[in-house]
């Protein structure tokens, strides 16, 4: 009897410890301002992306030359600073190099093609923040004073994916700046927002943050993914690979083909041994060694887009 109460005991405390450790985790924030935002205010940088126009917001300029922007993510920091670590952007964009945008690119060496990167793109892969809260705002005059409209969205920076949102009036308001208005109209909303915030990194916690991931061939290659080695295609052996190494067996292999295999809504651990953030590189990066070893000892090129994609590609490095 004595030890069936002590091994209930020791239970007991292993799941209470599991949860209190899950409830004191908390995802990461960095806040920005919303893409409309910053084209309605001319905060956008243009430039040739492979011979497609593309327009990008420009972060560190509107920190730079707009007046409300830095109060407005202050204020909105406040109301989320007591449930959820923040990052400050201003700081994130000061430690980035800044370059002008026909030099935002890095170029292949063999092909001379390029990739071009956001200043977006780099927040999410130096900041590593779990989620990305963007905010838009637009003052309307009355008769009463100010009206302001707002929206605020989170999005996983991982996925891309909306996780959260919400949106409103401010009460009539003629004596205070906008930042204050704005802060006042939020507040009435932050609750559910931030209890969606908490669901989704509940449930990353409990199954595992979502990515997605390519496996690919050089045309150049002597082998296909249907390709048998010891009997079995090289496809078989990474699915076999995802099965091991995902959370609860949990990811979808949306297309097979015998140049490409895609795993979308891919399941990895939030974090590593050593309690830090695993982001798709780092997961795939397993990958890519099993690859390389015995029996394969494939050549296998790595290249990520963003925090949450990341592409093998087999042949050649």
């Amino acid at each position: 009897m004595k030890k069936t109460i002590t091994l209930l005991a020791i239970i007991s405390f292993c799941v209470n410890s599991f949860n209190t450790y899950s409830q004191a985790k908390k995802p990461t924030l960095i806040i920005l301002p919303s893409d409309n935002w910053c084209t309605q205010r001319y905060f956008m940088t243009e430039f040739d992306n492979q011979g497609t126009k593309q327009k990008v917001p420009n972060y560190k300029q509107a920190f730079q030359e707009d007046t409300e922007i830095g109060q407005v993510i202050s204020k909105i920091g406040g109301l989320l600073a007591k449930d959820f670590p923040l990052k400050k952007a201003e700081e994130e964009l000061s430690n980035i190099e800044s370059r002008a945008a026909e030099d935002n690119m890095t170029t292949n060496k063999s092909t001379g093609s390029y990739l071009a990167e956001s200043q977006y793109d780099k927040l999410r892969k130096k900041s590593k923040a779990d989620i990305i809260i963007k905010i838009w705002w637009k003052v309307n005059p009355s008769s009463n004073g100010k009206i302001i409209a707002f929206d605020i969205e989170a999005i996983d920076a991982y996925t891309s994916k909306q996780i959260a949102a919400s949106s409103g009036f401010s009460e009539p308001n003629s004596t205070d700046i906008v930042p204050v208005i704005l802060e006042k109209a939020i507040l009435n909303h932050i609750e559910p927002f931030k209890a969606q915030l908490q669901n989704h990194f509940d449930d990353m916690f409990a199954n595992g943050r979502e990515i997605l991931i390519t496996v690919k061939r050089w045309n150049s290659w002597d082998k296909t993914l249907e390709t048998e080695i010891d009997g079995e295609e090289i496809t078989d052996y990474i699915n076999k690979w995802m099965h091991k190494n995902t959370v609860h067996d949990r990811f979808n292999m949306s297309d097979a083909t015998e140049d490409e295999i895609r795993f979308e809504q891919v399941r990895i651990p939030l974090y590593n041994t050593e309690n830090q953030s695993i982001d798709a590189r780092e997961f795939t990066k397993a990958l890519q060694k099993y690859l390389k070893a015995a029996p394969f000892n494939f050549e296998v090129k790595l290249m990520t887009r963003g925090l949450g994609e990341a592409i093998l590609v087999l042949g050649e490095k």
